[in-house]
């Protein structure tokens, strides 16, 4: 990360130009990634005699092979972020990692096992070398202290749902109705759009992501190469302990596009008006939530920090994982009608995925601007690569657990989800002031703020 804060930078809507230049970046990258994963589990079980056949594997080997592909995704952030810390920076990794996964998603319309493969181990390596690197970005574009920077990650994060809640309906359409490998092509076509339009935008980004090896001013360069002291070593165990909110988080959320994927296909009663809603489509409900309840959700947590009220940060991710896993008590009920009717309602998985998406406002992009906040400069890529890693793990937990409803059943393994995530999170808030002394108050610069900045964000808010 580059000092890039502390110059003046042309601004729109009360943040930074180039804060909308990644959103639009993320936006497409999640439109090509989301849209391959509504349909990689689907076309996975898919028969091989269907009209539009898939490769006929049983649901514990398709959940087995998205447990082990979301995990690789994210894992592959820790190398992502450490080459750009060390090689390329920031803004050159994000580059290329646009590239390999145009190459990733366009090879995976080709209908052959080999490009299947080959375009999954590429779009691993790009999504590992972009992901957390324009994530560090956004970080990068404000100043230490400045409140705005939660509510930029916001509007950031809501980019990636609007990518999702797109490629869900159309890719997802695209792939069930007229071929798997149509959608899959449909994916790398949005990418394209993403690096595209991340080339245009760099005058927006002149000052943050650069490489400090070469480009840093001589302050930078003894920032990198000094040890770390006391407080950040306190503050990276806070964020390690962050990291298993994080595990347990997205174990349990990821079962969308997974088991709850699934299920939607073989067990919901999706008929609307005579029309059978694609299983796809539930898939969008996460991210439209995200558009619509975004801004909100990031509205009420900034009053309270003005008003004075608990609103840190690990106090958030603690609410966002209890609201997220009292959201699987929605899928337990549909299960129990499932299992008694024969079908369940659809407003069960529209119910769950509300609450998983409050939950996720209240976890996802705080966690990512809790790192910027906490990380040292010289690991800010690393760190972030290393909460992407973390999202990794809780990835392939959820491909386990998935894997895990053929014996236990659908109704066992939700409510086992449901219980666990409210337990976990009720733990960690009996250490949560423990945990936030050792951060060293680095979320206290936020509320001393001149009058004006206070009323320009309150705008920009409204």
């Amino acid at each position: 990360m580059t000092n890039s804060a502390t110059i003046k930078q042309k601004e729109l809507f009360g943040h930074p130009v180039g804060l909308y230049v990644l959103f639009f970046t993320e936006m497409w990258e999640r439109f090509s990634y989301y849209g391959m994963r509504a349909i990689l589990v689907l076309y996975l079980v898919q028969t091989t005699s269907d009209v539009n056949p898939g490769l006929g594997w049983t649901n514990g080997e398709a959940l087995a092979l998205y447990g082990w592909y979301t995990m690789l995704v994210y894992v592959a952030s820790i190398p992502g972020g450490w080459i750009a810390d060390k090689f390329l920076g920031q803004k050159k990794a994000v580059l290329y990692g646009g590239i390999l996964l145009v190459a990733g998603h366009s090879i995976l319309a080709v209908e052959q096992l080999w490009a299947f493969y080959s375009g999954l181990g590429l779009i691993i390596l790009g999504v590992g070398m972009l992901k957390p690197n324009i994530s560090t970005m956004v970080g990068g574009l404000y100043k230490q202290g400045d409140i705005r920077r939660d509510k930029g990650f916001t509007i950031f994060y809501i980019g990636i749902n609007v990518g999702a809640f797109l490629s869900s309906l159309i890719v997802g359409y695209v792939g069930e109705v007229h071929g798997w490998h149509y959608g899959f092509g449909l994916a790398g076509i949005g990418m394209a759009l993403g690096l595209i339009q991340y080339l245009v935008g760099q005058k927006h980004l002149k000052h943050v992501g650069n490489f400090l090896g070469t480009s840093g001013s001589e302050k930078d360069k003894e920032d990198m190469s000094r040890p770390l002291t006391k407080v950040e070593k306190d503050r990276i165990i806070v964020l390690f302990v962050s990291f298993l909110l994080v595990i347990v988080f997205w174990g349990a959320f990821e079962q969308a596009g997974g088991l709850m994927n699934i299920y939607a296909k073989d067990n919901t009663n999706r008929m609307l008006l005579g029309w059978e809603v694609p299983a796809s489509w539930f898939q969008s409900l996460n991210a439209m939530f995200i558009i619509f309840l975004g801004t909100s959700v990031a509205a009420y947590w900034a009053n309270r920090k003005l008003k004075g009220k608990l609103s840190s940060s690990l106090f958030k991710m603690i609410i966002g994982l209890i609201i997220m896993g009292t959201g699987f008590f929605f899928m337990s009920a549909a299960a129990a009608e499932f299992n008694s009717a024969g079908a369940s309602a659809m407003y069960w998985l529209v119910l769950a995925y509300l609450f998983h998406t409050v939950g996720e406002l209240c976890i996802s992009p705080v966690a990512l601007s809790f790192i910027t906040k906490l990380a040292p400069v010289k690991y800010a890529s690393l760190m972030m690569g290393v909460y992407f890693a973390m999202t990794g793990f809780g990835n392939k937990l959820a491909g386990l657990l998935g894997e895990s409803a053929e014996g236990l059943g659908e109704f066992a393994v939700f409510t086992g989800i449901a219980v666990f995530a409210i337990v976990f999170g009720g733990l960690v808030m009996v250490f949560r002031k423990k945990l936030e002394a050792l951060t060293h108050g680095a979320e206290d610069k936020e509320r001393v703020m001149h009058s004006e900045e206070v009323e320009d964000f309150e705008l920009a808010s409204n």
